[in-house]
């Protein structure tokens, strides 16, 4: 009985926690799993950016024939088009509140009217259809008492019901066999590693460095600290156009300075320029220029970031394993590499984590110095090209699935097979 008792008081209170749990859940799912499923979704339709929009009846009143006494004609013009040029709207019908003081004269049979109301029931229009439907009425003196008002279309209301295009059951494979076989989206793939993968370790190398350098006690060290800070904090569209400022073949100082200095034998178009040849120990090497420079930006502009981690992991070091290893007789290089990396092993991997997956989805900064020309077009770049350059939604979702199924692989053989060691 007392076995019972407990079993049914665990279940209730489960079932609290559960309900208890249920706001977080739904926050959740509608932060971070339903634009994911939505995604998915319309990355296997053909959807193309104007089917947004539904397709719906649409209509101009124009005024032909304005009465001019009692017994005269007015002649109204109801111009109706399909705005889609493919999709069928059915049920179309057309609802308006005419002026007082108008008697029907020569309606369409699609048409009824009971002053002032006017109906019409239009059908099914194809893609593309215009109607032009022409209506006479009769003015009498009431119409001229109340001013002889003209049917402005304020009144006018036309319906219609089509097909969503983002809501049907209707499913295809296109996207992905367009954007796989296409020209763009290997050499793509191969852009966003080199870029992900340098730009990661060069953050990571740079804020390793200026940690080490800023470990030590001396004057200003807190100034030099807050400077450190300066190219997370900045303004990505800020920093990014001081690059692209100081780097511009023309009037940049990087290519002043260099050719002053002899550096530079002519000026360099860093940003626009995809590659240049480079003589190393008797070897001619093309080195990819201008993906080189968003590799360099990208790792000036994250290194704060792994320098904060890293230093204070640097400060949790206890002092004496470096005092026993010096009395031993280690070399800097020696306490560097058997004391101070295996401390780093565990948030240098947690950042490398992290900086590869911002790296990889990252888009402002390459699009802002070089809106991916000369040979640094990432995927998520192209995600953009294909959705609103092309105006194609699910080419450019095909390609952000693609781009989340290679996340998702690299997590799990980073799960699999990263290192461990101390966070």
């Amino acid at each position: 009985m007392r076995r019972t008792r407990r079993g049914s008081l665990a279940a209730r209170e489960a079932r609290l926690a559960f309900w208890m749990l249920a706001p977080t859940f739904l926050i959740v799912f509608a932060i971070v799993l339903f634009p994911v499923i939505a995604n998915v979704w319309i990355s296997f339709k053909s959807v193309k950016l104007v089917d947004l929009r539904p397709p719906q009846p649409l209509v101009r009143v124009r005024v032909l024939e304005q009465p001019a006494a009692a017994g005269s004609d007015l002649v109204v013009r109801y111009q109706m088009r399909n705005s889609s040029q493919t999709v069928a709207v059915t049920q179309v019908a057309l609802f308006d509140t005419l002026p007082p003081g108008l008697e029907a004269v020569d309606l369409d049979p699609s048409c009824s009217y009971q002053a002032p109301r006017l109906a019409c029931q239009l059908g099914t229009w194809e893609g593309g259809q215009r109607v032009n439907l022409d209506l006479s009425f009769r003015a009498t003196g009431a119409y001229f008492d109340a001013g002889a008002p003209q049917p402005s279309g304020a009144e006018t209301v036309i319906r219609g019901r089509a097909p969503n295009v983002l809501t049907n059951l209707r499913f295809t494979l296109a996207n992905f066999r367009k954007v796989l076989s296409g020209a763009e989206f290997w050499p793509a793939l191969g852009v966003t590693l080199a870029y992900t993968v340098f730009g990661t370790v060069g953050s990571i190398l740079l804020g390793l460095f200026a940690a080490q350098l800023l470990n030590a006690s001396f004057v200003g060290k807190g100034l030099l600290r807050g400077l450190f800070l300066f190219p997370y904090v900045a303004p990505v569209i800020a920093v990014a156009f001081t690059w692209a400022f100081l780097l511009d073949p023309l009037s940049g100082a990087v290519n002043a300075l260099g050719q002053r200095f002899g550096v530079l034998g002519q000026a360099v178009a860093f940003l626009s320029q995809r590659s240049i040849g480079v003589d190393i120990v008797g070897l001619h090497v093309a080195v990819p220029l201008a993906l080189s420079t968003v590799i360099a930006f990208e790792a000036w502009r994250y290194f704060p970031f792994a320098f904060l981690f890293i230093l204070a992991r640097f400060q949790a070091i206890p002092a004496d394993m470096y005092e026993a290893a010096e009395v031993d007789g280690a070399s800097p290089l020696q306490r560097f590499w058997f004391i101070t990396l295996p401390q780093l092993v565990g948030i240098l991997s947690t950042l490398f984590l992290l900086r590869f997956i911002w790296t990889f989805n990252k888009f402002d900064d390459i699009f802002l110095l070089t809106g991916g020309a000369a040979g640094t077009k990432t995927l998520t770049v192209q995600v953009y090209d294909q959705a609103f350059a092309l105006a194609n939604l699910g080419a450019g979702a095909a390609v952000a699935v693609a781009l989340f199924v290679i996340l998702a692989a690299f997590m799990v053989l980073y799960f699999r097979y990263a290192p461990e060691g101390e966070g």
